[in-house]
C-alpha cells in the first residue's frame, strides 16, 4: 500500500485572546482541536460542516498559512513542522490554495498575465522569455483562450475569475491543492462548470484535494471521503458513499437533512439542530454537541466521545454510535430530492 501524500496528526490550533483587565487573558479559542486524517494521492478529502467549525482554518494550518499550536503534519514523508523557510518554501511549490471569493483573491492592478506569471518567476519555473508560452499553457487548462492573458480581473465573469484562480494554483505544478469554498460565490451553473474542471484536472494531473465547503450536493459529487466537523473537530470521517447512505453522527444526520424539501407538501421526519453553535471561548463539557442533540443522555455530557471505528471503515465520535436510528432522509427509500437534481445537473454540467 502506498504512503498518503499528506498526514495531519492531532493538528490543533489555539487563538489566545488578550486584553483582559491587567492586560490578563480572556481566554482561549480552540479553532482546530486535535484533528487527524491522511491524504493518497489522487483522492479529494471533503471537510463540511457549519461555519466557523474550523474547515477552512484546518487548510490554512496544512498549508502552514498559520502555525499550529500543536500536532504533526507530513506531506510526502517530509516532516513540515521541522522545515526552515527555504525547505518550507520549495515545498510549497506543490502546495497550493484555490480561495473563496475570486475577485478578493486576484490583484485588480495586475493583467491575468502577470498574475499567473508571478508563481512561474517566483519559484524559478519559467525564464522571462518562456512565461507567454506558459500562460497561454496554463489559461487552455481552465478553457481560457490568449486573448484573455492581457485582461484585467474586473473584466471577467466571476466563474471566468475562478477559473483563473485554479490557473494560478497549478502553475507551479503541485501535487495538492486545498479549495477553500472554491464554488460557493458562484451561481449554481458555473457551480457545476467550475466543480467539473477539478475533477478533469484531477483526472489529467493526478492531483489531490482537500476540498472545504458546505454545500452537501457538491461534495458529494466530488469528493472521495468525507470528514465531518463540529466546533474545531472531526466527528465522522467516511467514504461518501458511506456517510451518504448511512450517516451515524447527529450532526451528521441533521447537516444531510437540512436542505430544503421543493415540494411543501412533503413531510419528512428529520432531525431538527436545537439552539446556536456554542461559543468557541466557552465548548460545552463532554461530547461538544451534546446541546443540540436530541439523542444526548448523560454520558454525552460528562465523557468526550472518542473518534471510534465502525465495522464499514467509518470513524465517529458518538457514544451512541450504530445504535441510533436511521433518519428518514438518509434511506434508499426516501432520497432527498433537492440532493439528487443536484447531483444530475452537476454530473451534467448543465
Amino acid at each position: 500500500m502506498n504512503a498518503p501524500l499528506l498526514e495531519v496528526e492531532n493538528l490543533s490550533k489555539h487563538f489566545v485572546l488578550d486584553g483582559g483587565l491587567f492586560g490578563r487573558r480572556k481566554g482561549v479559542v480552540k479553532a482546530v482541536d486535535g484533528v487527524s486524517f491522511t491524504v493518497a494521492r489522487g483522492e479529494t478529502l471533503a471537510l463540511v460542516g457549519e461555519s466557523g467549525c474550523g474547515k477552512s482554518t484546518t487548510g490554512r494550518l496544512i498549508l502552514r498559512l498559520i502555525e499550529p499550536s500543536g500536532g504533526g503534519l507530513r506531506f510526502d514523508g517530509a516532516d513540515m513542522l521541522a522545515l526552515d523557510k527555504t525547505a518550507l518554501r520549495a515545498l510549497r511549490r506543490r502546495m497550493q490554495i484555490i480561495f473563496q471569493d475570486p475577485f478578493a483573491s486576484l490583484n485588480p492592478r495586475m493583467s491575468v498575465s502577470d498574475i499567473l506569471a508571478e508563481p512561474l518567476l517566483l519559484h524559478r519555473l519559467a525564464t522571462p522569455a518562456e512565461i507567454p508560452g506558459k500562460v497561454r499553457e496554463l489559461l487552455g487548462l481552465v478553457g481560457l483562450g490568449p486573448q484573455h492573458a492581457e485582461r484585467f480581473p474586473h473584466e471577467f465573469s466571476g466563474g471566468q475569475r475562478q477559473r483563473i484562480g485554479v490557473a494560478r494554483a497549478l502553475a507551479t505544478h503541485p501535487d495538492l491543492v486545498v479549495c477553500d469554498e472554491p464554488v460557493s460565490a458562484l451561481d449554481v451553473s458555473i457551480q457545476a462548470q467550475v466543480v467539473n474542471l477539478l475533477q478533469d484536472l484531477q483526472a489529467s494531473l493526478g492531483l489531490s484535494y482537500i476540498f472545504i465547503a458546505h454545500d452537501l450536493a457538491v461534495v458529494k459529487h466530488i469528493a472521495t471521503r468525507v470528514a465531518v466537523m463540529y466546533l474545531g473537530r472531526i466527528v465522522e470521517l467516511a467514504d461518501k458513499h458511506t456517510l451518504y447512505a448511512q450517516p451515524r453522527h447527529p450532526y451528521t444526520q441533521a447537516l444531510l437533512a437540512a436542505a430544503p424539501l421543493p415540494n411543501p407538501g412533503l413531510r419528512l421526519e428529520r432531525p431538527i439542530l436545537q439552539g446556536d453553535v456554542p461559543s468557541p471561548l466557552k465548548p460545552p463539557s463532554g461530547c461538544a454537541f451534546h446541546p443540540r442533540c436530541v439523542h444526548a443522555k448523560a454520558v454525552c455530557k460528562d465523557e468526550t466521545p472518542a473518534l471510534r471505528p465502525m465495522p464499514d471503515g467509518a470513524v465517529v465520535a458518538c457514544h451512541f454510535a450504530g445504535t441510533l436510528p436511521a433518519p428518514a432522509l438518509a434511506t434508499a427509500a426516501s432520497p432527498n430530492p433537492v440532493l439528487e437534481r443536484r447531483f444530475a445537473a452537476l454530473a451534467t454540467g448543465e
